[in-house]
């Protein structure tokens, strides 16, 4: 079934000419002297048949725009040669340089006996396909009825089938009178470019019905605004229902020339049988939907569409409206304004006009005082003026900085100052003079790492202090997330292995960080880029191991709030003057609750040290940082890459470890300084701590406190075997002796009186 068309209203723009203060309006295609071919009618009753539209034979462009004057009824009506594909009679109402009017003769309707049966139906349709003529965006389709819906469908040229449709719902309050937002009367838009459309009314399941009479329901598409919902009364009043939308919501049309061809289309195949139909002095318009109209050029009217009818307009014929002062001269397309002599300016009444010049008689005295005057003058709103922008700009900065700071989270930041005096202690909000002085205006040559949230910047503080300052690279709403959170967490640690965070910049576009310099890098340098002048020790890498794992610990079970650090890898692990282990990068970490085991995110993190099971589960638990740290344990047995090289059978790492562990081959794979200066029953607890803690199941991992007691053990065996091998004989006398260079610190000691390691005793005397 086709939907009916209602009314199609086409509204050609008239053009205006808006040249200073000329009031002449240009004429346009319908109100010029010349509208149609020579010989052929130019009105029908009061409208204007202008071409391409026309009456008669060889009067119009083509099928489409032919018309039939009816004079029949009084006053005459505008009748199209070919039907818009409609059951019923339609004429036109008004037609304009873009779009045509018609009278909306078709509604669908439904209507519904006082049991509520249907007693009558009537649809239809509109069918325009391969004319001139498209539905335009000025109509809606308006939906009258108790608990009934509407489906309209239509296409185009060059659109698919579209659907659309609204409902028109009743309640026991009754309908709203003058309202179409649902009760009693819907509407809604649909697609530019229709050529045809039908429109089906449907009722809802248990339809209701707020009387005990008969009932009809009504759907139809016409101009917005030109129909208004009379209430209750609409439904139970059918003749006067229709006679209103008859009289009163026609339909809108757009029109065009050529369908589906451009102007440069057009042109280029201009001949007799395809000719270009804008004539002299036009511009010819592409539209949206692939066709083409035209249109005088500005200056000129009349009819674009007729040879010569575009004509020249006279801006100066419009007596004491013209456009100008005293003498106006017509040119093509324009005109042009004359001061007369002894006078000087534009001679425009919208300008400066003619202004008389001065008497060369005049004394020089008044000629200088008169430029004196203006230049002081200028010079003084000038500076008045500078003054003003400067406060206007400062104050614009400082409020600039005020929504800076609210946004990067200064207040939350505030609020956690004023509850934990600590952090006031330990955090410092720097302004961004103080950081930019610092940096060098953030100098590139001050740049000492980049990663996927910011640039690192190495900058000295006004009392000399060495720092490192983090600024995000782009202004981006996610990574701001990430640095605010990295300034909440950080705040929150305070631990001798974790990069200490001294203060924060809130004002400037993005959060700016400022941490402690550590100068020695990262600890995945040092092991996949060794020096040989300074190689990275097996004791080295147990210190480091110790301090990481902490730094963890601490994290989990001994911060204030416990904090999953959810990016451990031996890039975030920074190295000190003493070449320990500090903690960083809190860019993705998260505080939990106490009593809290997991959390569930978007799965984020660095693929090598991704714990599979939380990739599975989309669960983050402190387990899945400790198998990222069994991962960097690997890397320090192995000297391999988190992902080894491409063109290697194995590229993870773990999965290489894991596969030598259990064929007994632990070390074949292990780092060739490591072996030569490690023990084998060392190489062995640490590997075998490092599958523990690379195990598929999270609950059989051990917890960070278990992974530090065990490395602190090893650490304790590694003196005096060292010892023994360089033939040093140490006597244990129950106090801590140190047997290597000033890399070692007493968090590590080894007596033969106790059975307690030094992560033993700091958890004994320090409980997490």
């Amino acid at each position: 079934m086709h939907l009916p068309w209602i009314f199609l209203l086409l509204s050609m723009g008239a053009t205006t000419l808006i040249v200073t203060n000329a009031s002449i309006t240009p004429k346009n295609m319908i109100t010029a002297a010349n509208t149609t071919k020579p010989g052929c009618q130019q009105k029908c009753g009061n409208l204007t048949i202008p071409y391409p539209f026309g009456i008669g034979s060889d009067c119009f462009l083509q099928g489409w725009f032919g018309i039939i004057c009816n004079t029949s009824y009084n006053p005459p009506k505008v009748i199209p040669v070919i039907p818009f594909g409609s059951r019923r009679y339609t004429d036109i109402l008004d037609i304009t340089e873009t779009q045509i009017i018609i009278r909306n003769t078709e509604v669908t309707s439904r209507c519904f006996d006082p049991q509520g049966n249907v007693s009558s139906e009537v649809s239809g349709f509109l069918d325009m396909w391969g004319s001139p003529f498209t539905v335009s965006t000025a109509n809606k389709l308006t939906v009258i009825g108790c608990d009934e819906y509407a489906l309209i469908d239509g296409s185009g040229e060059n659109l698919l089938y579209e659907k659309g449709g609204c409902i028109a719902l009743c309640n026991s309050e009754g309908v709203t009178k003058g309202s179409c937002l649902g009760s009693g009367c819907c509407q809604t838009s649909v697609l530019n470019g229709w050529q045809g459309f039908s429109i089906k009314l449907f009722s809802l399941e248990n339809r209701r019905s707020f009387t005990n009479q008969s009932t009809c329901s009504y759907a139809f598409f016409a101009r917005n605004g030109s129909f208004v919902f009379g209430g209750a009364s609409d439904m139970t009043n059918t003749s006067v229902v229709q006679n209103r939308i008859l009289q009163q919501a026609p339909i809108v049309l757009d029109w065009i020339v050529e369908l589906n061809t451009s102007c440069k289309e057009a042109k280029k195949n201009n001949s007799t049988a395809t000719p270009y139909l804008c004539q002299s002095n036009t511009e010819c318009i592409d539209t949206d939907l692939g066709g083409y109209r035209c249109s005088c050029l500005p200056g000129y009217e009349g009819n674009p569409y007729l040879q010569s009818s575009c004509k020249d307009i006279n801006e100066c014929a419009a007596g004491p409206n013209n456009p100008c002062t005293t003498a106006c001269v017509n040119t093509p397309g324009s005109y042009r304004c004359f001061c007369p002599r002894g006078y000087s300016g534009d001679g425009l009444k919208s300008g400066i006009g003619c202004i008389k010049n001065l008497d060369k008689s005049s004394s020089s005295l008044k000629k200088i005082t008169l430029g004196l005057g203006i230049s002081l003058g200028t010079i003084i709103l000038l500076l008045v003026g500078w003054w003003f922008s400067s406060v206007i700009k400062r104050r614009r900065i400082v409020k600039q900085k005020a929504v800076y700071f609210e946004r990067n989270g200064g207040l939350l930041l505030k609020q956690q100052m004023a509850t934990d005096e600590s952090v006031v202690a330990r955090l410092k909000i720097f302004t961004s003079d103080e950081l930019e002085r610092a940096t060098d205006q953030f100098n590139e040559d001050r740049i000492i790492g980049q990663g996927g949230q910011g640039t690192v910047y190495k900058g000295m503080l006004s009392e000399g202090k060495i720092v490192a300052i983090k600024k995000a690279k782009v202004v981006d709403e996610s990574q701001l997330g990430g640095f605010i959170n990295e300034v909440v967490i950080s705040s929150q640690v305070n631990h001798r292995n974790i990069v200490k965070l001294l203060g924060c910049c809130l004002e400037t576009e993005v959060p700016i960080l400022v941490y402690e310099f550590i100068p020695n890098g990262t600890l995945h340098h040092h092991i996949h880029n060794p020096s040989e002048e300074f190689p990275i020790t097996w004791r080295m890498r147990l210190q480091i191991a110790s301090d990481s794992a902490g730094a963890l610990a601490y994290l989990h079970s001994s911060s204030s709030i416990p904090i999953l650090h959810r990016d451990i890898k031996s890039s975030n692990i920074l190295l000190d003057d003493k070449y320990r282990g500090k903690l960083s990068d809190f860019g993705t970490s998260m505080s939990i609750s106490i009593d809290q085991t997991h959390v569930t995110t978007r799965v984020m993190g660095t693929f090598g040290y991704l714990d599979p099971e939380y990739f599975q589960s989309s669960q983050f638990t402190e387990k899945s940082d400790v198998y990222s740290f069994g991962v960097v344990l690997v890397e320090l047995l192995t000297g391999q890459k988190a992902i080894r090289a491409t063109l290697k059978e194995d590229r993870s790492l773990t999965s290489w470890f894991l596969s030598h562990m259990n064929d007994t081959g632990l070390l074949d794979i292990i780092d060739s300084q490591v072996l030569q200066e490690g023990s084998e029953q060392e190489l062995h607890i640490i590997a075998n701590l490092a599958r523990r803690c690379l195990n598929l199941d999270g609950k059989k991992r051990p917890t960070m406190k278990e992974v530090l007691i065990e490395i602190e053990g090893v650490m304790t065996l590694h003196i005096p075997e060292r010892n023994r091998k360089n033939g040093l004989e140490t006597e244990h006398t129950g106090t801590t002796k140190h047997a290597y260079d000033g890399i070692l610190s007493s968090s590590s000691f080894y007596t033969e009186n106790s059975s307690l390691n030094s992560a033993e005793m700091s958890l004994l005397f320090n409980p997490r």
